[in-house]
């Protein structure tokens, strides 16, 4: 959920800061390159999707002081998900309208450095690819469309030459954080022409937003882009008109530069798992995503909750299978996938059910998700996050159990 990720990411970027790497290969291994071998779109064959997501949180973890050192990090990154019998792994390469590649659009990422702009002297992207590619898997990259700041904290100082320095006018204040107006066509074209810049520049097999389009539902704020520009339309009803604008313009990009390039390509949107929160509070119409051609080649909603969760009123419908089925129950074109996104992060910390359970505690509760998902006939699955199975902290142990029910199942 935009909530989980938002929460988590505020709080625990300074922790992944100061995480040592640790995977489950030795260290000699690392940086080893297997055979090259032929990769295909889990989309374009109807193989099932087994994705990881490995945010922005991720990348304090990686070694950093070389382009070998950031090689041998990558490889044992995407060996571990290979051995974990996944087929695509989805990096977060733009967090804050910024980059960790070289962009004519955004400036460095100051995950990379330490200072938003800074060239580390090497293309991360570029590596992650090749190391992700060599091992036949499938790599999307992932896009936060309009974020630009969370807080004053985090990214820092924006870059000289940073957008929102540059063209003050499509920057909007909300919570805190500092954000790219959804309404303005220009930040529209803007962000579609920067994925498209990702989509030319490297072999990625797809695009995927995740969760965050608007960050508020006050009025105030695009007051007056809405009274210019409303038309006597209902704000919410104009607010999601905004939003399907840059979701039909980037999968209209992204199936040109397809036709173009002679690539299989993909655009994913990964909402959250309550619907309700995606219409009435961030303004994605999801529904219509799915429903009709032409926006989207996949969903994939993120169900963080446990068979055993109960709000505390009670109600069941977040419980894992609940929840799943009201999703599958949705009208879905036949051009549209319908994937899961998965809480690896619960493992150990549970999801703050009203009820007891020890379900995150069993040590196989991610395998039987999957094998649920298989059972109702779902496209497929990703876990969010790759720390949170090979970096665990106090709940490595519950982890690697983790781990080995999801080879087990795979």
């Amino acid at each position: 959920m935009k909530q989980c990720k938002r929460m988590m990411a505020v709080t625990a970027f300074a922790l992944a800061a100061m995480l040592l790497f640790s995977g489950c290969l030795p260290a000699g291994q690392a940086g080893d390159k297997p055979a090259e071998q032929d990769f295909t779109s889990a989309a374009d064959t109807g193989q099932e999707y087994r994705g990881m997501w490995f945010s922005y949180l991720e990348w304090p973890g990686l070694n950093r002081e070389s382009e070998q050192a950031w090689a041998e990090s990558a490889a044992t990154v995407m060996e571990n998900c290979k051995q974990l019998g996944l087929n695509t792994v989805i990096v977060q390469v733009r967090p804050f309208a910024d980059a960790i590649y070289p962009s004519e659009y955004f400036p460095w990422s100051h995950l990379m450095t330490g200072a938003q702009g800074q060239d580390p002297g090497y293309d991360p992207l570029e590596v992650f690819v090749e190391q992700a590619h060599m091992r036949g898997l499938r790599i999307e990259a992932w896009i936060n469309p309009y974020r630009i700041a969370v807080s004053e904290a985090i990214p820092g100082t924006l870059a000289e030459n940073h957008p929102a320095r540059k063209w003050p006018q499509w920057v909007k204040a909300a919570e805190g954080g500092l954000y790219f107006d959804p309404s303005n066509a220009e930040v529209q074209q803007y962000i579609c022409d920067a994925a498209e810049e990702v989509l030319r520049r490297y072999d990625v097999d797809g695009i995927q937003f995740d969760d965050y389009f608007y960050p508020t539902t006050a009025p105030e704020f695009d007051a007056a882009e809405y009274a210019a520009a409303g038309q006597g339309k209902p704000l919410a009803d104009w607010r999601r008109d905004n939003v399907n604008a840059l979701v039909k313009k980037v999968y209209d990009m992204v199936r040109r530069v397809e036709k173009e390039t002679g690539r299989s390509l993909v655009f994913g949107i990964s909402p959250q798992g309550n619907n309700d929160n995606n219409y009435h509070g961030q303004y994605s119409d999801v529904g219509l995503w799915l429903s009709e051609p032409g926006y989207v080649d996949y969903v994939m909603p993120q169900v963080y909750w446990g068979y055993d969760f109960a709000l505390q009123s009670g109600s069941r419908r977040f419980a894992f299978d609940n929840i799943v089925d009201e999703w599958l129950q949705m009208p879905r074109s036949k051009q549209v996938q319908l994937y899961f996104g998965l809480g690896a992060y619960r493992v150990g910390a549970g999801d703050g059910s009203s009820v007891e359970s020890q379900e995150w505690q069993s040590g196989k509760n991610l395998a039987a998700m999957v094998n649920t998902l298989r059972s109702k006939q779902a496209g497929g699955y990703a876990l969010y996050r790759y720390d949170s199975l090979y970096r665990a902290n106090e709940h490595q142990n519950l982890a690697e159990q983790e781990r080995e029910a999801l080879k087990a199942s795979n």
